[in-house]
């Protein structure tokens, strides 16, 4: 593995349990085994890193996503969006991509917050638009009759968002309850109206 690739993994360890401020540069190349200035011969500064490994974390996710979903491709929607949820919630747990992705889109350090928002946002954005194509392929297949498309996805990334955030504030007991009791709620309410009508 070339240093490079070794910092940035490293760096993944430390920003992902440190956060942006908490990260010392110092210890990230003791950890590689390099000089602190030999980084510089890679990056232009701390920034760049952290930068660079959110980055690297965003793709990662991006592709473990898209992994679930084509391993889940026979599964009914309900099934593959609801196991979505528990999956990312175990993926924080065991995943310092993840955790790093998570914590920063929820709290990114001031100093960055622009360039954060400018990676985060293309990747939630891309999230709910699979949602949105998953929902319309399964309205034209007829196993499901739901609200809009854009609205029950958006819904849906709302929902994942009070699932998320509960998984950095209280761990993964509290998200388990939320999403627990509100996956039914959310579920039954998307049905659309003609759909409601025989129950």
């Amino acid at each position: 593995m070339n240093a490079k690739r070794m910092l940035l993994d490293t760096a993944l360890a430390h920003f992902a349990q440190e956060g942006y401020e908490g990260a010392s540069l110092q210890k990230i190349a003791e950890d590689v085994g390099i000089k602190k200035p030999s980084i510089y011969a890679h990056f232009k500064g701390k920034d760049d890193l952290f930068l660079s490994t959110l980055k690297n974390a965003l793709k990662e996710e991006k592709r473990r996503i898209t992994r679930y979903f084509i391993s889940r491709k026979d599964q009914p929607l309900e099934n593959r969006l609801s196991e979505l949820l528990e999956f990312l919630q175990e993926e924080y747990t065991r995943s310092n991509e993840s955790k790093f992705v998570l914590r920063m889109a929820f709290f990114p350090p001031s100093s960055l917050y622009d360039e954060v928002m400018e990676l985060i946002y293309p990747f939630l954005d891309s999230m709910e638009r699979r949602v949105v194509q998953l929902m319309e392929q399964s309205k034209r297949d007829g196993t499901v009759h739901i609200v809009p498309s854009e609205d029950a996805a958006l819904a849906y990334m709302t929902l994942t968002d009070g699932i998320l955030v509960e998984m950095v504030y209280g761990g993964l007991p509290g998200a388990q309850r939320r999403l627990k009791a509100s996956w039914p709620i959310y579920w039954a309410g998307i049905q659309a109206s003609d759909a409601r009508k025989g129950l």
